[in-house]
């Protein structure tokens, strides 16, 4: 599989496994998975045919890990902006976390603390270089960093 159809793919998968699944008629259950017969099936409905082996390769080669399949199922690993629970366990984080943003939101970070946004929580990452390549491994998530537990890096 060429490097620009697994980004298409992938790109595809994100918008409806993450933020519209409806716009193909997918249902997502509770903790955001759908049979993967289901969602190969509305995609081919929808005008995008993906094959088995191309979404294997797209779950298996994305360094970021961004899909998940177990047995039958498939789901987005995080990102997620439609309601779901992705059923993970509370954990004590590391002294320090990083996150990466544009400048442009640095006056209402440093007013506000990070904020989800559009997602469901604030993603943090261990490192400096997990901010800019985000795994399902390395990311923490929390509601909201107030300000007073931030610090500005540049």
């Amino acid at each position: 599989m060429d490097e620009r159809r697994t980004v298409k793919v992938s790109k595809y998968l994100s918008k409806h496994l993450r933020h519209q699944p409806e716009r193909i008629g997918l249902t997502l259950d509770e903790g955001g998975w759908v049979e993967i017969g289901t969602l190969l099936a509305a995609a081919a409905a929808h005008g995008f045919r993906i094959t088995r082996d191309e979404l294997d390769h797209v779950v298996a080669a994305n360094d970021k890990r961004r899909f998940a399949i177990e047995g039958p199922r498939i789901r987005a690993s995080q990102g997620h902006t439609v309601d779901v629970d992705l059923g993970l366990p509370p954990a004590t984080p590391p002294a320090y976390l990083y996150h990466g943003t544009v400048a442009s939101a640095l006056d209402a970070i440093r007013a506000e603390g990070l904020r989800p946004m559009s997602r469901h929580d604030v993603h943090l990452s261990p490192d400096r270089e997990t901010t800019t390549r985000v795994s399902a491994n390395g990311v923490w998530l929390t509601e909201v960093v107030p300000p007073r537990y931030l610090r500005f890096r540049g």
